[in-house]
């Protein structure tokens, strides 16, 4: 979960702009303007408009796995974020100003927030404000958009059962006002027994386009977390199995076996380059997708099937450094693919991902922080940044294609 902000965020705003006022196609791309000031508590040196709650995140997350204590005045950045109603958006550039009803909320900031803030401790109230508001914003199917009011997708359903699952919640029990719960909100977007190509069975789709549910690595990847009620910290798990494809007949109902059958599709995806591939608009061919293949390994590791992810871990190891390079969100994903797999975080191919992670912000407190091990117990549980903002999707093109497409997974790519 770590290089969607940018375009998400962007052509969410295009499709905000275009049904609240259609002459903000005329106007100049955001591009234009100068970048906001990057706050000292704020990890990461690009214009965090789209992406600084979700960095920010994935920053602290991260380093509490590890046993490195944030510095005060980064928890203290992220938790001035927060909306007096408990939301987030992806980034206030003066959090002194109150929310108002321009306010563009953001549900996966606001679930990835919860996370981080339910990991290090000593933010209930944060935390429950978080969880109150994204139970606010449930849609009627059980699931969340990443805009609220927008339609249900699996990515954002997801990362919102995570974070229910990382502050105690129990996602079967949390309920929209039509009766369906998270779980079944999420379950909707499995491809079954009977999908064709029979390849992609197991498999999640982002959101339905053109009458179609295309299987999406980046939702699948995510709802295997969801699913098993987890989060992106991952103990390294005692034992290792094959993944397998989905049990058929599958039992629509149970999200643990939906997990198993997504992780079994990942795990045959990823045999056929050792990584995933997505094509980015505007591109003739595919390329590697490095986000999404971290984000992979994560999820088998999750499911138990550490071997099966044993490969792309490797490809990660001798490829990820230049793509991760001097971003939290993506440096703090490989962190946890790292720890997920019982792999050294502090020489992973090369490159001492801790210290490159400590070195986006302001300098760690000195002594110890929880084992991440303690805080899996405890339930407590990226971003590319703006290294692939295209505004040329448009408002046009965001309104033509639909936020599934633009907002589709780590994140702003179409899987194949």
């Amino acid at each position: 979960m770590n290089v969607r902000r940018s375009a998400a965020a962007l052509a969410a705003s295009a499709v905000l702009c275009m049904g609240a006022a259609p002459a903000a196609l005329a106007a100049p791309a955001p591009s234009t303007s100068p970048a906001p000031v990057i706050p000292s508590g704020l990890y990461g040196k690009k214009d965090p408009t789209y992406d600084g709650v979700w960095r920010q995140s994935f920053a602290l997350i991260a380093q509490h796995t590890v046993g490195v204590k944030p510095a005060k005045e980064a928890v203290g950045w992220l938790v001035g974020q927060q909306c007096a109603n408990g939301g987030f958006a992806s980034f206030r550039a003066d959090a002194g100003a109150a929310c108002d009803d321009k306010t563009m909320y953001d549900t996966n900031a606001t679930a990835v927030a919860v996370q981080a803030l339910k990991a290090l401790g000593g933010q209930d109230a944060a935390v429950k404000k978080g969880v109150d508001w994204l139970k606010s914003v449930q849609n009627e199917d059980g699931g969340w958009a990443f805009v609220p009011g927008s339609p249900s997708e699996a990515s954002s359903t997801s990362v919102v059962i995570s974070a229910l699952a990382a502050a105690g919640e129990k996602p079967a029990e949390v309920t929209s006002k039509a009766g369906k719960s998270a779980y079944a909100g999420l379950l909707a977007f499995q491809l079954g027994c009977t999908a064709e190509p029979a390849a992609d069975r197991g498999a999640f789709g982002y959101q339905p386009a053109d009458g179609k549910l295309p299987a999406n690595a980046d939702a699948t990847a995510a709802a295997v977390l969801a699913g098993l009620g987890k989060g992106p910290v991952v103990a390294p798990a005692g034992t290792d199995t094959p993944a397998a494809p989905l049990a058929c007949p599958a039992d629509a109902a149970d999200p643990a076996a939906a997990a198993q059958g997504a992780a079994g599709y990942l795990a045959e995806t990823l045999k056929k380059d050792g990584h995933l591939m997505a094509a980015t608009p505007g591109a003739d061919q595919p390329t590697p997708d490095t986000g999404n293949t971290a984000d992979a390994v994560i999820a088998l590791a999750a499911a138990g099937h550490k071997q099966s992810a044993a490969g792309a871990l490797e490809w990660l190891k001798a490829n990820s450094a230049e793509w991760a390079k001097g971003s939290p969100a993506a440096l703090g994903t490989l962190v946890l693919a790292a720890h997920a797999t019982g792999t050294d975080p502090k020489s992973f191919g090369g490159t001492d991902l801790v210290t490159a992670l400590n070195a986006t912000g302001p300098a760690p407190q000195a002594g110890d922080a929880p084992s991440a091990e303690a805080a899996e117990g405890d339930k407590d549980s990226g971003d590319d940044s703006n290294q692939n903002i295209w505004w040329i999707v448009g408002a046009g093109a965001a309104a033509g294609m639909g936020i599934g497409i633009l907002l589709s997974g780590r994140r702003k790519k179409n899987q194949l």
